[in-house]
């Protein structure tokens, strides 16, 4: 049996628009005796049920997994991974032989808050945000066998650094299903080394597929600079766009090391590319009128609202730099994936690094999250990632 948390009388508006988030401060009071990660019902103050989901302490209280009265079992999680998988096969993301890469789990965007998966062939990586997806990884992950058949064979989990550190849970990443060292996936007929051990998100960035397929198309005869190259994906996209020249930058030399290994693997020996390890302002110093093409893909500059000033001036600055540097008649690819910066937020910060740099600029392309990344109509917070093109004169 649900224990009940009350909401405060008015604060079942949101709700009853189908937002999947409950604030703290909505809340009246709650049973006694309720658990971080414990699944409870929420209760309206005239007493009527309105929603289901994972309590957790801190601001978002409740994460709602559905507006009606169910039990949250192993059917549940069935269903909602079903119907995840038959929209990735309705759009052709799933079941494609030459891209065995994709998100099969997108938080909110497939109702299930507080979770990610993320497919790289015959390995499903799953990582928790939530408490209460913590509490239930083992009951998911049998779903997730059950739905996904002979497609997945082994099943990772990674929540060491998402899931909420005064929890206390002590996670540490590991299979819990399967086992499996064999590392290599496909994306568009691409290979690619994943680092689901100790890469950043589930080892591999799947939400800049379709940019960098975009990015292929502009690279021939290019000299090409990937900025923040991770494991090198706008990289080895650029050399089969037939790029005259590709440098790679990352400060870490783990993300080095598996660019080159990602570049060998596509292109063995190949000497159009080199990788270097520095920091990126330092290195855009040193660019001046040497690149066609660069591509800005930074960490997340802010996580929280309350860096959100800072991190647009950190935009600013970074655009200023590869603008200023770029050749005349260069292309600029420059994105944001802080949730935060809101894509007026992310282009008046580009605005201002072209007018700062005195440079004509025009937008080729306005870029966003792939289909495999859905945006819950009724929780546009789900919209994150932000990217413009931009034709350099």
């Amino acid at each position: 049996m649900y224990k009940n948390i009350y909401l405060k009388k008015g604060k079942e508006d949101s709700l009853k628009r189908f937002h999947p988030w409950v604030f703290s401060g909505a809340i009246s009071h709650l049973d006694e005796n309720i658990e971080e990660g414990e699944t409870v019902r929420v209760i309206t103050a005239g007493g009527e049920f309105i929603a289901i989901g994972h309590f957790q302490i801190g601001s978002i209280a409740v994460r709602v997994l559905s507006f009606e009265d169910v039990d949250i079992d192993v059917n549940f999680w069935r269903k909602r991974l079903s119907s995840a998988l038959t929209m990735r096969q309705n759009i052709g993301i799933a079941d494609n032989p030459d891209n065995n890469t994709y998100r099969l789990v997108h938080g909110e965007g497939d109702n299930l808050p507080g979770l990610v998966v993320d497919c790289y062939g015959k390995t499903a990586v799953m990582q928790a945000h939530s408490v209460g997806m913590h509490v239930c990884r083992n009951e998911i992950a049998r779903a997730l066998v059950d739905v996904m058949g002979d497609r997945i064979k082994h099943v990772y989990y990674k929540s060491e650094t998402t899931l909420p550190y005064k929890a206390g849970l002590g996670q540490e990443n590991g299979f819990i299903y399967g086992g499996c060292d064999d590392n290599v996936a496909v994306e568009n007929g691409l290979k690619f080394h994943v680092d689901w051990l100790k890469g950043q998100k589930t080892g591999f960035f799947v939400d800049q597929r379709e940019n960098r397929l975009l990015l292929e198309r502009y690279a021939k005869d290019k000299t090409v600079l990937n900025m923040f190259c991770y494991t090198g994906g706008f990289s080895f996209y650029a050399m089969r766009g037939n790029a005259r020249l590709v440098h790679s930058v990352d400060s870490s030399a783990k993300a080095i090391e598996l660019t080159n290994a990602n570049v060998e693997l596509n292109f063995p020996g190949d000497s159009r590319h080199e990788a270097f390890c520095e920091d990126a302002f330092k290195f855009l110093d040193s660019a001046d009128g040497k690149y066609d093409l660069i591509i800005l893909d930074p960490p997340a500059f802010a996580k929280h609202r309350a860096a959100l000033h800072n991190a647009l001036k950190g935009y600013t600055r970074l655009n200023v730099k590869a603008l200023e540097r770029i050749k005349s008649g260069g292309i600029l690819f420059t994105f944001s994936c802080s949730q935060v910066v809101t894509k007026d937020n992310f282009r008046n910060a580009v605005f201002t690094a072209a007018a700062l740099a005195k440079r004509n600029v025009r937008i080729l392309h306005q870029l966003h999250q792939p289909a495999d990344h859905p945006i819950n109509i009724y929780h546009p917070e789900g919209e994150y990632l932000k990217g413009l093109v931009l034709y350099v004169e």
